[in-house]
């Protein structure tokens, strides 16, 4: 997932910054507080457990646990049950453009814990067998297998439900005005008190690269989950070709479609997070058209044609989204 975020400055509230590293990535926080509290040890607190939960990084996290074992675990944290909830609602949303049992596929391609040289095509046509989220069954207290050779990666959906949970955390504290921003999703609540203005976020251009960053559209944004994804600076090159990290459930291979970032909204991010995966999985065409039975969704594509690049704003982000010329 990828997206740059800013915040104007100016001088009216005080607002509370918080930064650090989490999810091999950064986040940035800014929220006004009329008691002045400094929230970063729990923010710091509340991502290593999710961290020991659903990182396929870390062979300890109870996500890990589960990928090796061959019957299923229980949970010991309760940051498990969220995204698995909620991975079950987008892959029927999506018909299975979203599915997170595609962790074989991850490795197999090399864009997982497991590094390899070259993708075997043999390999890749052999672990999608046992892709399919049809293949687990969960309750709220634990996670089972019915093929002992299935697994789950959350990385795309693990960051906004790391957004979510921290958002919670303030709404639990009575702080209603914040912007979280981790590894370029988030949260959007309330109002920038320093402005006196709706949070505004920029959609990174596709193609931008590390040394230069631009911005193809702004958008304000309020008491809503964000989150873009596109190939950015996650791909893979092999033999000269380039292969986005964004893998199709059925076929097994990357996506290859004319989308090239979808930015979606929803009521949280973490629907935002599995939702904008889904949309580059399925190609903007049909994501468009999916779009119109999924009120609760707003999206801007940004996809190319044989005359140049093109964008779609869903009617719902009218007035509030502004492309750049």
């Amino acid at each position: 997932m990828a997206g740059v975020y800013y915040y104007r400055q100016n001088s009216v509230s005080k607002p509370i910054r918080l930064e650090g590293k989490t999810m091999g990535t950064s986040y940035h926080i800014i929220y006004f507080d009329e008691e002045n509290r400094n929230f970063q040890n729990a923010v710091d607190s509340l991502l290593e457990l999710i961290n020991k939960t659903i990182n396929t990084y870390d062979t300890t996290a109870d996500i890990s646990r589960f990928n090796r074992s061959e019957h299923g675990v229980p949970f010991t944290l309760p940051y498990f049950y969220p995204p698995l909830l909620k991975s079950q609602e987008v892959v029927k949303g999506s018909g299975g453009a979203y599915d997170p049992t595609v962790m074989p596929l991850v490795n197999a391609w090399g864009f997982g814990p497991r590094k390899v040289e070259r993708p075997d095509t043999a390999e890749v046509m052999r672990v999608k067998e046992y892709v399919g989220f049809e293949k687990i069954q969960f309750n709220k207290d634990s996670v089972w297998k019915l093929d002992p050779r299935v697994q789950l990666d959350f990385s795309a959906i693990g960051q906004g439900y790391g957004a979510d949970v921290i958002g919670d955390f303030f709404k639990n504290r009575k702080v209603t005005d914040y912007f979280i921003e981790l590894g370029g999703e988030g949260v959007a609540h309330g109002r920038n008190l320093k402005e006196n203005r709706d949070w505004e976020i920029g959609i990174l251009d596709p193609e931008s690269n590390y040394e230069e960053q631009k911005f193809i559209a702004t958008t304000r944004i309020k008491d809503q989950g964000y989150s873009t994804s596109g190939n950015y600076f996650n791909f893979r090159i092999v033999d000269g070709r380039k292969y986005s990290h964004t893998l199709d459930p059925f076929t097994g291979f990357p996506a290859q479609r004319a989308v090239l970032c979808v930015t979606v909204f929803a009521k949280d991010c973490s629907t935002a997070d599995a939702w904008a995966t889904a949309f580059m999985s399925m190609g903007h065409e049909k994501g468009i058209e999916l779009l119109k039975s999924h009120p609760e969704l707003e999206a801007f594509f940004v996809y190319s044609t044989p005359e140049g690049i093109r964008h779609y704003t869903s009617p719902g982000l009218t007035g509030a989204l502004t492309v750049s010329q």
